[in-house]
């Protein structure tokens, strides 16, 4: 019989999807689920306004099906 281990975050999904509905459409503030999962790459999204939306809809689909990862790849807990 295998041992599986599973790594997962230690942030919520319930958490980064509020933030992500709720901050991710206004422009300077957009990226405020990204800094709380520990990702980079948030100051490209504010300047281009979450790549004019279609990045903050797209990230929308990915947190709610489960593809989206911390800083350290592993997928958001339940």
């Amino acid at each position: 019989m295998a041992n599986y281990v599973t790594n997962t975050s230690d942030k919520s999904i319930k958490t980064t999807l509020i933030l992500c509905i709720l901050l991710g459409w206004i422009p300077l503030i957009c990226t405020v689920y990204y800094w709380y999962v520990g990702r980079r790459g948030g100051i490209l999204r504010a300047c281009t306004a979450n790549y004019f939306l279609i990045g903050w809809i797209s990230d929308i689909i990915k947190i709610a099906t489960g593809g989206f990862t911390d800083n350290v790849g592993a997928p958001l807990r339940a």
